[in-house]
């Protein structure tokens, strides 16, 4: 796993309305940060990727949420 900080190479904006974590947006431009550890991950990752509390663990296309409550909702956009 890459231990990249990902606000080096994008800018990121809440998603307004914030959305329901039970029913959580996906997409190459959205992101989820943890709450917990301030980690950011694409919400559909095609390398392995996690954050640093492990509340977000994926891989292969598919993204793992412990508590998706503990989450916010990002769009990224390159810097």
């Amino acid at each position: 796993m890459l231990n990249i900080d990902m606000r080096k190479i994008y800018n990121f904006y809440p998603i307004e309305p914030t959305p329901d974590p039970s029913d959580l947006p996906t997409g190459g431009d959205i992101y989820y940060e943890c709450l917990d550890c301030a980690v950011i991950v694409n919400s559909v990752p095609h390398i392995k990727a996690a954050c640093a509390c492990g509340n977000l663990l994926g891989g292969g296309g598919k993204l793992e949420l412990k508590d998706p409550v503990r989450v916010r909702v990002v769009k990224g956009k390159l810097k």
